[in-house]
């Protein structure tokens, strides 16, 4: 499994993606995000799904930028491109995957910004190649591993939040979900697209340097659900 979180605001862009690979019983570590940039333009993808076909699709929309990254000017033009990829992998080995009992799988995050955008922006892709845009209203998607991280986003994310606090949010989101499941795990990257930088940055984040913020996270749960009135509870006897 993969958790792979996307963040629209007015100050930019933050991604955050883990790094465990699992096959089998076999787990490594790898990156699960590619950059495309230039002086002019740049985009980040991250994607999760059956390996086998990320992979292969991810190798197709390489060569693709390879020779017509310099042809497009909006990005949108670009997940068109990444689209086809889906669909050309699924035409190949859709059928075979099914008699295989596997489903085929991927989903995707794009975000950046070219040329001729009037400013930058972020995508999220579907096994059928198709996409939406994250607006402003409801400014995150996650992939992979969604479920336990939703919530502290959906309670406290807005467009209007910085990029430190949408950072910081998103590292607790991830936080909630590496401890809910054994398939999402440290390290992590982390890319940050300031507005109108031209650059997408990137740090990575090992589990020692982020252990006593987790922590502190916890006892911070822990003394807030304390000072929760239970009076409300009173309906039950001692």
């Amino acid at each position: 499994m993969t958790y792979c979180l996307g963040i629209k605001l007015k100050e930019g862009l933050v991604a955050i993606a883990d790094t465990r690979l699992t096959s089998g019983t076999e787990t490594s570590t790898a990156k699960k995000y590619q950059i495309y940039q230039n002086e002019k333009q740049g985009l980040f993808i991250m994607a999760s799904g059956l390996r086998s076909v990320r992979d292969k699709v991810v190798t197709y929309f390489s060569e693709v930028m390879h020779e017509e990254f310099d042809k497009h000017d909006k990005l949108y033009q670009v997940v068109n491109l990444f689209g086809e990829q889906i669909k050309k992998v699924a035409r190949e080995d859709g059928e075979s995957l099914q008699k295989s009992g596997l489903a085929f799988n991927i989903h995707v995050i794009v975000g950046g910004r070219f040329s001729n955008d009037d400013e930058h922006k972020l995508f999220m892709l579907y096994p059928e190649g198709n996409w939406i845009e994250i607006g402003n209203g409801y400014p995150f998607t996650i992939i992979g591993n969604s479920g336990y991280g939703k919530p502290i986003l959906r309670r406290t994310i807005s467009y209007e939040s910085s990029i430190k606090f949408a950072l910081k949010t998103g590292f607790l989101s991830f936080d909630s979900t590496r401890v809910s499941s054994n398939d999402v795990a440290y390290p992590i990257d982390v890319l940050i697209y300031k507005r109108d930088s031209g650059k997408i940055e990137v740090q990575r984040y090992e589990h020692a340097e982020m252990l006593a913020i987790g922590k502190m996270w916890g006892d911070l749960l822990t003394e807030a659900i304390g000072k929760v009135p239970d009076d409300w509870m009173d309906k039950f006897p001692d």
